[in-house]
């Protein structure tokens, strides 16, 4: 294919699509650049579906170069890029959720989206243009991709709505909201936000839409000029037969199921059953035999289906629980003896066991990409092991959703943590899964809350979140139905899991994924206030446990002593190749003494009386010279004819006259010291000018030798 540039005004820049230059052999690519940033995007598909696939196995991997902001990694031992940083996996969860449902049902071909970041200004934010980059390349492939999308951020600068804040005025920011649209509704959204209210929340939402239906008009105009036609797929098998007699003797029990079998894993065996009886019934049909595999499948979908008719038709939910119910809460907060601080959020069959660890400044996460070094403060840990639902795995290593649930948690306390100026310490929380149900990140969000209050992290107010989901009925869209607190078959056979969190005040954290082709904006508005109603009532069950942090924290804590000093004077602390700071920590039995820059040092140590000795060896060390003070056991460091120079304070060194040695005439000064002696002596005067200091032994009691 040619190479063809397209561009379009976007804030103070031009958005540039440039198709076919780059990776000409894929499906589909496409660069995007916006100013200095460049990404390059690929999208590939398989030939043909693998065996056994019936749901869309879509890929869509971020990449960072760290070539793209002309850095070398800074590891000594790896150079090469490895596996993506947890924020690039996050930000490729957030171009899958925005893709994902606008592939068409019964495409099951592996699809690859892959994002390289070419170039990075540090000015204009990778992230949203690689989002945009992989939706053109979708669009003018030959993938049955029905977008396009774009893919905004705005934030919110002294009350006023900015498209795509600079790195720099983020930081200025109370809103980090990330919004995905195609040409008509919003598609995705995942926000950060400084306890925002509802209704400025829907204000940014339609500003982000709006900015981004243009970038997607500009990308359907871009795909009418040079994109490929996209590929019919094959038409999925359906044994017609089966699916009849699944759905004739089985619909009346799978409904009596549903509310008959109050647990999740009583449920879910009766299902494998109903499976296991209709393979029995056909084993012998010669018809239907070899299409067996798919009875799993009808099983599911019945569920699903019966599910969603309920809703829609009875207003009934699993159970009989209301539409805006609330499965029953329990809370225990301070359960477990030797952490920081701990709580156990449940909520239905949905468990989560959060703890909270406070460590030194120094245990802060330090996270190298292509933006440099930053630090992380507090970070939030999410573990879904698979006995939370009842199953065993070999897969025991982090996965994307872990991360991706995980963050979501911890965006949800970051604004209500005091400043590191304020609170010191590095903060961890940890939530396992212990049993899930529905909304398990919900439940990291509540007993991340809890358990730092019980910690005695100072929050500014406690934090609760609530799952909102949504049945559609697809032949009549304005026959919809919005249920708070997601629970199993409601979120799996559902049109929405959308996320809010927040204080009593305002939002703090969202995030939603849909399975529609877009979500009227009517809809989002009435499932956000509904949100907000739900998040409250979880608000006052928690503050009946734990309403705010404990004045006292635990005593397996660590405790931190605080000291400014002048930040000439920190090279005395450190010492020659750190020889003294670690001399402090190993005699006075502390864990770290950490020091910044502007000469903040912060000794932590799990004893008060060891902190208090290495914060009195630091004072003296970084003490200003005073005339008529005595400083005791003084290191001589030369003896000359006239006197001797002893080093009375770290890095000052001062003279001894032969006539303050002794009260009596000295002949000989190496008669009365030696070099590296230890003596007592007093600061007589400071000559300011010459920078000298004088010093005198007489009249003084001296150490023994």
């Amino acid at each position: 294919m040619k190479s063809q540039q397209f561009s379009m005004p976007l804030g103070n820049g031009s958005l540039v699509i440039e198709v076919g230059k780059l990776a000409q052999l894929a499906n589909g690519s496409a660069t995007v650049r916006y100013g200095d940033t460049m990404i390059l995007a690929t999208a590939t598909m398989s030939k043909q579906s693998r065996p056994g696939i019936d749901f869309l196995p879509l890929m869509v991997n971020y990449q960072e170069k760290f070539y793209a902001s002309g850095r070398i990694k800074s590891s000594r031992f790896i150079k090469r890029e490895t596996r993506p940083s947890d924020e690039k996996v996050l930000m490729a969860r957030v171009a899958d959720r925005t893709y994902r449902p606008l592939f068409p049902k019964g495409c099951h071909r592996d699809i690859q989206v892959m994002l390289t970041t070419l170039s990075y200004d540090e000015e204009n934010e990778h992230d949203m243009i690689a989002t945009i980059a992989g939706s053109v390349a979708l669009s003018v492939s030959d993938i049955p991709f029905e977008g396009p999308t774009a893919t905004v951020r705005v934030g919110l600068i002294n009350g006023e709505l900015v498209l795509n804040p600079t790195v720099e005025a983020r930081k200025k920011s109370d809103l980090d909201l990330i919004v995905s649209s195609d040409l008509h509704n919003v598609i995705m959204i995942e926000a950060g936000a400084n306890e925002v209210p509802e209704e400025k929340m829907l204000e940014a939402i339609a500003f982000g839409k709006k900015w981004g239906q243009k970038i997607a008009q500009f990308i359907k105009e871009v795909q009418d000029q040079v994109g490929k036609p996209k590929v019919e797929l094959e038409p999925v098998s359906k044994n017609e037969t089966l699916a009849a007699y699944v759905k004739e003797n089985y619909a009346d029990k799978i409904l009596k199921a549903l509310f008959e079998k109050t647990g999740k894993l009583e449920r879910y065996d009766y299902f494998r059953q109903v499976a296991d009886e209709i393979r029995t019934h056909f084993a012998d049909d010669a018809n239907v035999a070899a299409d067996l595999e798919q009875v799993g499948g009808m099983v599911d979908k019945l569920v699903k289906d019966t599910v969603r008719r309920n809703i829609l038709e009875n207003d009934k939910r699993i159970g009989g629980r209301a539409m805006d119910e609330i499965r029953p809460i329990t809370i225990e907060a301070g359960l477990i003896p030797r952490t920081h601080g701990s709580a156990l959020f449940q909520r239905g069959e949905t468990q989560g066991l959060t703890t909270c660890t406070l460590g030194a400044p120094g245990d802060a996460q330090i996270i190298d990409g292509i933006e440099g070094e930053t630090k992380k403060h507090y970070f939030h840990h999410y573990n879904f092991p698979p006995f939370s639902v009842g199953e065993t795995s070999n897969r025991l290593m982090t996965g994307n959703r872990e991360i991706g649930h995980g963050s979501l948690a911890e965006r949800a306390l970051i604004p209500v943590l005091p400043s590191h100026e304020e609170f010191a310490y590095t903060i961890r929380t940890v939530t396992e899964i212990l049993a899930s149900n529905g909304s398990s990140s919900m439940a990291a969000t509540c007993g991340s809350s809890l358990a730092l209050m019980d910690a005695g992290v100072p929050l500014k107010k406690p934090v609760a979140g609530v799952a909102m989901g949504l049945m559609t009925d697809y032949d009549n869209p304005s026959n919809y139905r919005i249920l708070t607190d997601l629970q199993d078959e409601e979120d799996m056979g559902g049109d929405m899991d959308f996320k809010v969190t927040g204080t009593d005040a305002g939002i703090t954290a969202i995030q939603m994924d849909i399975k529609l082709k877009g979500l009227p904006d009517p809809i989002f508005e009435e499932a956000l206030m509904s949100a907000k109603k739900g998040r409250l009532f979880i608000l006052s069950e928690m503050n009946k446990v734990l309403s705010a942090s404990r004045a006292e924290m635990s005593p397996f804590a660590p405790r931190l002593l605080q000291l400014m000093v002048n930040p000439e004077k920190i090279r005395f602390i450190i010492g020659p190749g750190g020889e003294m700071i670690n001399k402090i920590i190993s005699e006075c039995g502390v864990e770290s003494i950490d020091i910044d820059d502007d000469g903040l040092v912060i000794i932590t140590s799990k004893s008060g009386p060891a902190g208090e000795k290495a914060l009195a060896w630091v004072q003296s060390i970084v003490a200003d010279p005073e005339v008529g003070k005595t400083y005791l056991n003084c290191k001589v460091t030369k003896v000359l004819e006239f006197g001797a120079i002893v080093e009375f304070m770290p890095g000052k060194e001062g003279m001894v006259h032969v006539s303050e040695i002794a009260d009596t005439f000295v002949k000989d000064v190496s008669t009365l010291v030696k070099e590296g002696q230890m003596v007592n002596v007093k600061l007589l005067a400071i000559d300011a000018a010459q920078g000298r200091f004088k010093l005198s032994m007489k009249g003084i009691e001296q150490p023994a030798q």
